[in-house]
């Protein structure tokens, strides 16, 4: 399906968030920004961490099992992702948009679907599973089209 005009594109990824609007029509994309928005990462995972992994007693025997150990870098990555959630929530429910188009790498779209509210879900006319955050324009415009052309049924 064609992205319409005025739909919303959004392309996010663990430190970017980057919404657009479909200036153009079904035939033509012309994305424009709305908002643009970067996660400061200076901080290093080292950083962040204070201990070392935990470990576990086993229930049985004295063996003993250590613990994952939490990544604090991929933690921030999903709360901004999940940001990018909460704020297409409140713009799909002040209505700002009927059509969302969400590009976005594997994880953060894993971590976006979980957090998406049901009036935005409703309004998803495609989702394209790639890294974008970094391209120009013109290339993300050419995905999208390239993308939902590809999604439309054939002509019989």
């Amino acid at each position: 399906m064609p992205i319409p005009n005025r739909a919303l594109v959004l392309v996010v990824d663990g430190r970017k968030m980057l919404f657009f609007r479909n200036e153009g029509d079904a035939n033509q994309i012309d994305l424009r920004t709305e908002a643009h928005e970067e996660r400061d990462d200076a901080a290093h995972d080292g950083d962040l961490k204070t201990d070392a992994p935990g470990t576990s007693h086993g229930s049985v025997g004295s063996a003993r099992s250590s613990m994952e150990e939490t990544d604090f870098k991929q933690q921030e990555e999903d709360a901004w992702v999940k940001e990018a959630a909460e704020k297409l929530r409140l713009r799909a429910l002040r209505g700002d948009f009927d059509h969302l188009c969400i590009v976005a790498p594997p994880k953060a779209l894993g971590v976006l679907r979980k957090a998406l509210h049901k009036e935005v879900e409703k309004r998803i006319v495609c989702t394209i599973n790639k890294e974008m955050s970094g391209r120009p324009i013109p290339e993300i415009e050419k995905l999208v089209e390239n993308e939902t052309k590809a999604a439309e049924p054939a002509d019989v």
